[in-house]
């Protein structure tokens, strides 16, 4: 295991094979991550506290996914994960394409 501190909160790595990843996304309160897809990567979530926010542009109301509810995100699926008031954690499980990340827009300037 181990620990991927980000500006907007951590990732514990948990599972790494050639054929998927298993992850830990804590999201501090009024943090968000890029406003991102992944051309190859597939991932589905599973909200284990907190309400994640989901955009889907820079425009719209995020959608809003309680504890307990997951959400798949397919390849080419334009998302920002982020938290409100409160912070969120969440589990990942992906492919295993951890730099296919293409960001359109990111809070931290990357």
């Amino acid at each position: 295991m181990r620990v991927v501190e980000k500006p907007w909160g951590f990732e514990l790595i948990w599972a790494e094979t050639e054929s998927y990843v298993g992850k830990l996304l804590h999201i501090d309160a009024k943090q968000r991550l890029s406003l991102q897809y992944h051309e190859i990567k597939e991932e589905t979530v599973y909200v284990t506290e907190g309400t994640l926010l989901n955009y889907t542009d820079e425009e719209s109301p995020p959608m809003r996914i309680p504890a307990g509810q997951s959400f798949h995100v397919k390849p080419n699926q334009v998302h920002r994960f982020g938290a409100g008031d409160k912070f969120v954690e969440l589990v990942e499980v992906s492919t295993p394409h951890l730099n296919d990340v293409v960001r359109l827009a990111d809070d931290y300037k990357r």
